[in-house]
């Protein structure tokens, strides 16, 4: 008789027990460990878009800016399949840099005077759409003046209640100096003493949009490729 160690593929924990078999006569196994994300596994799946380590390729990729039909034909897989992991992920994400937040001492977020000059954003939108050009959709987000790290972003239109909510964002960071371009919404909710408007000092985030656009196809302004929905 032949003995088969199995581990699960998502936790490497040996506490396993069998969980049935699929309609395929696949055996199917069940992993005890409490802590673990994905209870149930097979050792060999016929769809390759099952496979934990093609799952996390699709993220990746995803994040070096490949498009949905680019990873279906790298990874052999259905385009759905890279939606649908896509969608799963959409759960985690946050709209607040807390990476950025967790580095600043409380004790010395006080933004004195001496941290007051880095306390500098710059922020833009930028335009994409959602099926067709008359469903615009835009990208407000907030970077620092100084390292061009994402602080903040939100989804939406060109509209004054979607950047008072990426303003909401921001208060956690202490900001004392904005740098935008001349949209209405900027001049109206910030404080002129604060508000810094003009293209000289809005560079970093002016490149990151060119950036974007490069690299992801449904962000360039002459293309076929758009959104089927929101959620893309």
């Amino acid at each position: 008789m032949t003995f088969i160690a199995v581990r699960c593929p998502h936790c490497q924990s040996d506490q396993i027990v069998k969980r049935g078999k699929t309609r395929r006569g696949t055996q199917r196994y069940l992993c005890q460990n409490t802590r673990c994300a994905k209870s149930s596994f097979l050792l060999n799946y016929c769809n390759r878009g099952c496979l934990p380590e093609v799952k996390q390729t699709i993220v990746d990729m995803s994040l070096n800016a490949s498009g949905v039909r680019d990873t279906a034909r790298s990874l052999h897989i259905c385009p759905n399949t890279v939606l649908r992991e896509l969608r799963k992920k959409a759960t985690v994400l946050e709209s607040v840099n807390t990476a950025v937040l967790r580095t600043l001492n409380p004790a010395e977020v006080a933004w004195d005077l001496e941290r007051a000059g880095e306390a500098e954003a710059e922020m833009d939108e930028m335009w994409s759409f959602v099926g067709h050009k008359g469903n615009p959709r835009w990208l407000w987000h907030a970077i620092d003046h100084h390292t061009g790290k994402v602080l903040a972003y939100v989804f939406g239109r060109r509209k004054d209640d979607v950047f008072l909510q990426l303003k909401a964002l921001l208060e956690p960071f202490g900001l004392t100096r904005y740098y935008t371009d001349y949209w209405g919404a900027y001049t109206r909710h910030l404080d002129p003493d604060e508000h810094c408007p003009g293209k000289r000092n809005t560079q970093k985030i002016e490149r990151k949009h060119l950036t974007l656009r490069t690299r992801i196809k449904r962000l360039v302004r002459k293309t076929v490729v758009s959104l089927s929905c929101c959620d893309g």
